[in-house]
């Protein structure tokens, strides 16, 4: 059944694009597709209709889902009944509140996703982000999941634009397999939408309260229609930055002008679980970044957590759960990313989960001094941090998917009340599933 309904929503949705015609906004990359997708969205606000999908619809079941305006009804067949006929109407008649661009995500965790998401929408506009070695246990090396991604570049329409990051050599290689247009973004010199003088803002107290403002991130933004300054409150991160180059260079391409799209920009939010700035415990700063892991996006982050000065007695604290689906390259990574923690200064480092022990190793390699603590899963190190927590502590708290990293976060939290506000996994299976080992 579950095969047959797959097959009917494929099918439905390549016929709604057919009958709707909209703008196909595809997605990829190893890090920052969420936060890309969002800062389009926001970019675009109030000058297009726009969907983006709901979580991380990005498969061959979440794809046809976002093209068609539904949740998953799960397994009650009256709720698919309801999505089918639907999208039987979407794909029989024109309707003008259909969205005029639609901003999917193309995941990619075997060969041949990438290709089988663009034979049910291939894209107008297709932005690559960056390559890192996730899911490369299902891939026969780094090569052929770089070859994957790009994948999206060769299927972008001829007349589409494909939007390359500049600052990731692998992606930014991906112009020779694409007919399309080419613009490039990032803080290299030769990007064809640049940014610089970036400068990153961040509460020079020790004393964090939620109302309050915790970061400012502002930088010059240079493009081929013009150039101005860019101002984004209470984000963090490169891939802010990343991301909202992203978000100017599709918008300046559907024709909104820079002064439109750098105020817009200006309301771009935190996504829960990236690099997002929660009030801790004890004026302790929260930086969560525990919807996934990468070895690119915590080194990004590592980064981030770096740019807090200690006030008074406060620390630097990384919380790091394993790094998932490396394959042969799980100990190596681990290990570059416990040398980074201690590279970066960081005061204390907590380890969770079985592989997450190479952190400690490498950390320790280096010679730097580093607290370093081991716990089996995320709920013991939630209770670690509740007791030695002190005032203007900054605790980065990152890890795969598995580690559940978001519980260390419900534990520390100021206001564990927003926890489904502000907290990825905050629903359904998740919130009642134990995580057991780690």
């Amino acid at each position: 059944m579950k095969k047959l309904i797959q097959s009917i929503l494929i099918s439905q949705a390549r016929s709604i694009i057919k009958t709707q015609k909209p703008v196909i906004v595809a997605v990829t990359g190893s890090v920052g597709k969420t936060s890309t997708r969002n800062a389009i969205a926001t970019a675009l606000r109030g000058h297009f209709s726009v969907r983006v999908p709901y979580l991380n619809y990005n498969n061959e079941f979440g794809v046809p889902l976002t093209i068609l305006g539904f949740k998953s009804p799960g397994k009650s067949p009256v709720g698919w009944l309801t999505v089918l006929l639907a999208g039987w109407k979407l794909s029989r008649k024109s309707d003008s509140t259909y969205p005029r661009v639609l901003i999917l995500e193309y995941g990619a965790d075997h060969a041949g996703d990438i290709e089988t998401l663009c034979n049910i929408a291939a894209p107008d506009i297709s932005v690559i982000t960056a390559i890192s070695p996730v899911h490369l246990e299902n891939y026969t090396d780094l090569d052929a999941l770089i070859g994957e991604k790009a994948t999206l570049a060769r299927r972008t329409a001829a007349n589409g634009l494909v939007i390359l990051s500049a600052d990731n050599i692998e992606v930014k290689g991906m112009k020779a397999v694409t007919q399309a247009e080419v613009l490039t973004f990032g803080v290299s010199p030769d990007a064809d939408v640049l940014a610089t003088n970036i400068s990153v803002g961040v509460r020079q107290d020790d004393f964090f309260e939620s109302t309050e403002q915790f970061s400012e991130i502002n930088y010059h933004l240079k493009t081929p229609e013009g150039e101005t300054d860019v101002r984004l409150p209470n984000l963090l991160g490169a891939g802010s930055v990343q991301a909202s180059l992203v978000a100017s260079t599709v918008a300046l391409h559907l024709g909104m002008e820079l002064p439109n799209i750098v105020k817009n920009l200006s309301e771009l939010k935190s996504e829960p679980g990236r690099l997002n700035p929660i009030a801790g415990i004890k004026c302790s700063l929260i930086i969560d970044d525990s919807y996934n892991a990468a070895p690119a996006s915590v080194a990004l982050a590592l980064d981030t957590l770096a740019l807090f000065p200690r006030t008074n007695d406060a620390r630097r604290i990384a919380v790091l759960g394993k790094m998932a689906e490396l394959g042969a390259l799980t100990e190596t990574e681990h290990l570059n990313i416990g040398r980074k923690a201690a590279e970066c200064d960081v005061d204390i480092l907590l380890a969770v989960g079985e592989p997450a022990r190479d952190y400690i190793r490498g950390a320790e390699s280096t010679g730097k001094t580093i607290h370093t603590e081991y716990f089996a899963n995320s709920e013991d190190a939630g209770r670690w941090l509740d007791r030695e927590l002190k005032k203007g502590d900054i605790v980065l708290v990152k890890g795969s998917e598995s580690s559940r990293m978001e519980k260390v976060v419900k534990d520390i939290m100021a206001e564990p009340a927003r926890a489904a506000e502000l907290l990825v996994r905050q629903y359904g299976k998740w919130v009642e599933r134990s995580s057991g080992n780690n």
